[in-house]
């Protein structure tokens, strides 16, 4: 059974704006700062991971996203074999057929549009051929051949039509979300139905899925001459962990396990600890959209000239012992 709750703690009453004004200015840091974060992850991906990465664009979901970009070099050859094994709609059989068929429409996208300076994957025609697959009719109309002047492509998928315009007439299409009649509520239908249509395409996941994620951080670092301090924060949704009956009551146990590694990937310090969760099943059911929160506060006595010579790593491991489920992670941890 899985299911969601967390706690939260009383404060100080605000007025209503004040509190929204709060709220948003919260929540924009939080936004700016996690957005930042996972943005250094993906430039600092090597070559062969960053491929992966900007091939599966368009049909990775935001939470693969922020696991693959979490996870640490040895756990992402694993994460890729499961993300292709999660799509395969016959994973009884040798060939996983809608990757073959993936890469084969990013290689005919290439073959396809060459025209725009970049690979023709990374297209907007490219990117709704390997969505949508080929069009059953594809008009194109060079510069003066229609009443706009315009350089433009219309792929029709059955009766419903999507339009690439080229402005300059140079080659470089792009995909414009409205059709070509005048009427505003025809405008925002098409626009709608187009949208709803990309995201239709961009679920690729067989059955429903749920990811044992969780999210993390290192707080209140505090160094000096022979001590290192600082607390391990994490938040992890209740609707991804398992639990069991005992008694009455939802229970599991959480194992977490920080491994501090120096720049040349010795092992410096280390930490396991384990947390017993136990909450009754009502409770659950009103607190199931929130998470449930960890800190763990560390020292490290040993090691401290090690850990000031480059870039340190630290390596978080969540093992729910109920489930079995585990999830590991990685933080730069400089001095």
């Amino acid at each position: 059974m899985k299911k969601g709750v967390s706690y939260t703690k009383g404060g100080k009453k605000l007025a209503a704006g004040s509190l929204a004004l709060l709220l948003a200015a919260a929540f924009l840091l939080v936004l700016n700062s996690t957005s930042c974060k996972y943005y250094n992850l993906q430039k600092k991906l090597s070559p062969e991971y960053s491929e992966f990465f900007q091939k599966v664009r368009y049909i990775i979901t935001r939470e693969e996203e922020k696991i693959f970009l979490d996870l640490p070099d040895s756990e992402k050859d694993a994460f890729i074999e499961e993300f292709w094994k999660r799509r395969d709609p016959t994973p009884d059989t040798e060939e996983n057929e809608f990757k073959m068929e993936y890469f084969n429409r990013i290689e005919r996208s290439d073959e396809m549009f060459v025209s725009e300076g970049k690979p023709g994957w990374m297209t907007d025609r490219g990117r709704i051929y390997i969505l949508f697959g080929p069009p059953t009719d594809r008009m194109t109309y060079p510069m003066g051949g229609d009443p706009y002047s315009r350089c433009r492509e219309v792929w029709y998928y059955g009766n419903f039509p999507v339009v690439f315009v080229d402005s300059s007439c140079t080659g470089s299409y792009k995909l414009i979300t409205y059709d070509l009649t005048s009427l505003r509520e025809f405008n925002l239908m098409y626009m709608h139905e187009l949208s709803l249509a990309q995201q239709s395409a961009q679920q690729t996941l067989v059955g429903e899925t749920k990811y044992f994620n969780f999210d993390w951080s290192i707080k209140d670092k505090q160094v000096s001459d022979d001590r290192v301090e600082a607390v391990v924060q994490m938040e992890i949704p209740y609707a991804n962990i398992w639990f069991k009956d005992d008694g009455g009551w939802l229970a599991t146990t959480l194992e977490i396990k920080l491994e501090l590694m120096d720049a040349d990937e010795v092992m410096v310090w280390e930490k396991t600890e384990s947390f017993d969760l136990r909450i009754g099943e009502d409770e659950l059911k009103e607190n199931k959209k929130k998470k449930y929160a960890i800190e763990i506060p560390f020292a490290v006595i040993e090691g401290i000239e090690r850990l000031r010579k480059g870039t340190n790593k630290m390596f978080i491991t969540l093992k729910n012992l109920t489930g079995g489920e585990e999830q590991k992670k990685v933080l730069d941890f400089n001095l």
